[in-house]
């Protein structure tokens, strides 16, 4: 936070004395920079830095006999990073040796979850179901062949804890939840096209709430077909 008040002093700075030579400028970009809930454990005093950045410009405007500026920000991953999420259900268990356990899930991390892979981002994670089950560390890996399609203790710095369960006939599927992946990630990965591997896109469900509270969710996009991926390759019947 130290170079941040810096690095903002100096281009308030360079805004009041813009001001005073170009008296029609009335905006200030004060960028990004919010975080948001990457852990359950995660907090941020959200009103106390707001406070300060617009008491900080207050000051400085009334030192410098300017108008207060009209404020803009960039806190894109603050404004829609809580908005989305990725499902994953567990298709496969693997016991590496004796310590490691990893989870084999129904698509690859690399494709739907890329800034995991890309820039180790840390996302909140979570069993869907299961929840009583005795927990383990556990290590997660996609089903591409990439030895990057993985997201474990080691590559994160913190613990990996989910349910451990048998279920060898597989009709009791563990389902795990990455939250909070709203930012960037369909932005990044997209959604259609061809992805590592030839693994599909996945399914996308919107879910809502009206002013009542009454919650509504329906299918947005259909998991990609094969049919659609051999016609982008050029495999049209």
């Amino acid at each position: 936070m130290i170079i941040y008040w810096g690095e903002f002093k100096k281009g308030l700075d360079i805004y009041t004395q813009i001001k005073k030579v170009a008296p029609a400028l009335h905006a200030l970009n004060i960028g990004g920079g919010f975080p948001i809930r990457n852990s359950l454990g995660f907090e941020y005093d959200y009103q106390y830095i707001v406070d300060e950045i617009v008491r900080n410009i207050k000051e400085s405007c009334e030192m410098s006999g300017i108008e207060e500026p009209d404020l803009y920000t960039e806190f894109g991953k603050y404004t829609v990073g809580e908005s989305g999420a990725v499902i994953f259900k567990v298709i496969e268990q693997k016991q590496q040796n004796d310590t490691e356990l990893w989870y084999i899930i129904d698509n690859s991390l690399m494709n739907t979850i890329p800034d995991a892979w890309s820039i180790n981002e840390k996302f909140i994670l979570l069993p869907i179901n299961k929840w009583d089950h005795s927990y383990k560390r556990i290590n997660i890996g996609g089903i591409s062949c990439d030895h990057s399609d993985y997201y474990n203790s080691e590559q994160l710095n913190q613990q990996i804890l989910l349910p451990s369960y048998e279920d060898p006939e597989g009709a009791h599927p563990l389902y795990i939840g990455f939250f909070h992946t709203g930012a960037y990630q369909d932005a990044i990965s997209g959604y259609g096209g061809i992805k590592h591997c030839l693994i599909p896109s996945p399914k996308q469900v919107v879910v809502d709430i009206d002013e009542n509270g009454n919650h509504y969710d329906y299918l947005y996009r259909d998991e990609q077909s094969v049919s659609n991926m051999l016609s982008i390759l050029g495999y049209d019947e």
